[in-house]
């Protein structure tokens, strides 16, 4: 399959896309329809050239959103079109052709992605009817993680909650682990072995994978459970939903609320979820933007340090996302609160790898586990897995 792949991520009120080519070194063209179904509604995004662009949208539907995104792929005809899925349960442990089967069984873990799934499901439906006659496929973030052995994935309850509801631990942002483990192999001569990936944005997760399958991840039943993210709090005693409950009235939903929209690095510093803003108010001597920085990067290494347990042996960690990829700072403070794994960092190499760069952070003679930063792309895993599952049904 030699055409472009149109990858979709359709949320509730918007659509991220972008056209990848076959080829890759052929330029992206990318963008994000938001704001649907406001006045407000726009398509930003960049063309071949990498230009910029803006064009309102007002009151526009995920229908007419695909359709001026369709104008703007400059006469380039997709041959397929992949859509991120978040949840696809038990039943996906790869991508899938859409069809009724599968979008009804999309259909059937929307209570374990109630924010998610139902706007995946939108953007398949107004998909099929702007292209009709183009193969689809759903990738899911959580199919990476299918290979975790129950000793990884069963929470401590009974049987029945398992069995019949399908309460375990899933995983999320399995394509980003995916293609950050898979890079780190092609580009280490320690080949696949054992890798601790940490992708570090808004939302953060850590990841065991050895030979290219994940073995631990640091998310459960939802993307909740973890690490200190932008504005969720991460893993927090069970017992505070019935103590706040108790002690404050609140709701399950006001419970909810707090803990993925107010919590975090948000909720900690008192001021943003952006870690940028967060580092240059800790350096500003911000108490709380210290504490923020702390709780964070101590909470990301005590993870891989457990996860670490999963693996017969520690080939390297990898950094990725938002803050993996950008943030000096962090990686740097993480890799000191595990002395004792043996990692070397090069200081120069790790301030100078930023903004997009690929590379190795090892100080040029270790021999201990490896250091590396690799930029994620979530959108050229999908296109590659959309490519493959179109080729093999044919």
């Amino acid at each position: 399959m030699n055409t472009p792949v149109l990858v979709i991520n359709c949320g509730s009120s918007s659509i991220k896309y972008a056209l990848i080519d076959s080829d890759p070194k052929a330029p992206r063209l990318a963008g994000l329809a938001e704001r649907l179904g406001s006045g407000e509604a726009r398509l930003k995004g960049k063309n071949s050239a990498g230009e910029g662009f803006t064009q309102p949208l007002p009151n526009a539907d995920h229908a007419e959103a695909l359709s001026a995104i369709l104008k703007r792929l400059e006469g380039r005809v997709p041959g397929a079109v992949g859509h991120r899925i978040v949840h696809g349960g038990e039943r996906f442990t790869q991508a899938a052709m859409i069809d009724d089967s599968v979008i009804a069984a999309i259909e059937t873990t929307a209570t374990l992605a109630p924010l998610h799934n139902p706007a995946n499901l939108a953007g398949i439906a107004a998909t099929r009817r702007v292209f009709p006659d183009l193969p689809q496929v759903a990738v899911f973030d959580t199919a990476f993680h299918q290979t975790l052995p129950p000793r990884a994935y069963r929470y401590a309850l009974p049987e029945a909650l398992y069995s019949e509801h399908g309460i375990r631990r899933y995983g999320f942002h399995g394509t980003s682990h995916a293609y950050v483990s898979q890079r780190a192999s092609e580009l280490s001569s320690r080949g696949a072995g054992g890798w601790l990936t940490a992708h570090l944005g808004n939302g953060c997760s850590t990841s065991a994978i050895w030979n290219n399958q994940s073995l631990d991840t640091s998310m459960g039943l939802t993307p909740l459970e973890g690490l200190v993210m932008g504005t969720r709090s991460g893993d927090v005693d069970p017992g505070l939903h019935a103590h706040l409950h108790r002690q404050l009235g609140w709701s399950l939903e006001e419970i909810d609320n707090v803990l993925n929209k107010q919590s975090g690095l948000l909720g900690l510093s008192g001021l943003t979820n952006d870690m940028r803003e967060i580092e240059d108010q800790a350096l500003a001597g911000h108490q709380d933007a210290k504490l923020a920085l702390e709780v964070f990067c101590y909470r990301v290494a005590k993870s891989l340090a457990a996860l670490s347990c999963a693996l017969p042996q520690l080939d390297g960690v990898v950094f990725t996302g938002g803050i993996g990829e950008n943030s000096p700072f962090v990686r740097r403070n993480v890799l000191a609160l595990l002395p004792h794994f043996g990692f070397s960092l090069d200081e120069m190499a790790n301030e100078a790898t930023i903004r997009g760069k690929e590379g190795t952070l090892d100080n040029a003679d270790h021999t201990g586990p490896e250091v590396w930063v690799i930029p994620t792309d979530e959108e050229g895993r999908i296109a590659m897995e959309t490519r493959h599952c179109v080729e093999t049904s044919k």
